[in-house]
């Protein structure tokens, strides 16, 4: 039997692809269990400096939930599900190291949900984001209401999760859902590119970035303040001596994540 998902470390950057292509990648429970165990891994493996998750095949990222799942749960079960998924992504979304989607083909439902709890998404001209789960008479369980809202705000986002309308990949770039499109066998290369450039940086730095950038939506902090507190706890650091230092000597720093 396949495992659902595949994984390579090479230079620093943790390729997770979602392998379920007869399903279209679809999240079922095994799935979502085995993403949680390689987020423990992402979060303790120091070789590990950032993230790219991705599906396989040419058709989708990922399609959605698997819905036959659905018709074996109550009310109490579905909650509990939502709960998992949506625990899952905060996971993805607060990671320290970054993470980044590349979608080529279908993003919908919580496939949408997945890619939008990266940090950023790149995505291939045939992509196509939704939240479909209307049709199916629900609502998106796994963030989808609060993230969509956040990225593309509250007007597009409604008329989205009310609809249950697709878009394509150009759609998404302007209403700013994806940062870059690029042919689909460009895709790991573009995000390589990037994470090369962000692994270059000071790791604890990169760090405070996210955890300031997540503050901006999160009620119970104060964005202003905790960029306070992250810029004055990057100062406590060698990488900020060592930074400072190579910027005064007119060479490139050596950042060591200390």
């Amino acid at each position: 039997m396949n495992p659902v998902l595949l994984t390579n470390l090479s230079d620093g950057i943790y390729t997770i692809t979602i392998n379920r292509p007869d399903k279209l990648n679809a999240l079922n429970q095994e799935v979502l269990r085995s993403l949680n165990q390689e987020l423990d891994t992402i979060y303790a493996d120091n070789n590990i400096k950032s993230v790219i998750i991705t599906g396989s095949g040419p058709k989708a990222f990922v399609a959605g939930a698997d819905i036959s799942e659905f018709n074996q749960m109550d009310e109490t079960q579905s909650r509990q599900m939502a709960k998992a998924g949506q625990d899952l992504f905060f996971r993805i979304e607060r990671s320290p190291k970054p993470i980044v989607a590349c979608v080529n083909g279908f993003a919908l439902g919580g496939g949408c949900e997945l890619a939008m709890s990266c940090h950023f998404r790149i995505a291939s001209p045939n992509a196509q984001f939704g939240q479909p789960e209307v049709n199916l008479g629900i609502i998106p369980g796994y963030g989808g209401t609060q993230r969509l809202v956040q990225l593309i705000g509250k007007g597009r986002a409604l008329e989205l999760i009310m609809s249950g309308n697709l878009i394509d990949a150009n759609t998404a770039l302007q209403y700013g859902l994806v940062n870059h499109i690029v042919a689909p066998e460009e895709l790991i290369n573009k995000a390589t590119t990037i994470l090369k450039t962000i692994q270059a940086k000071a790791p604890i730095a990169i760090a405070h970035c996210i955890i300031c950038a997540n503050a901006v939506f999160d009620e119970t902090q104060h964005g202003y303040e905790q960029e306070v507190n992250s810029f004055g706890a990057c100062f406590n650091t060698s990488d900020r001596v060592e930074g400072t230092q190579a910027f005064l000597e007119k060479r490139k720093p050596i950042f060591t994540g200390k």
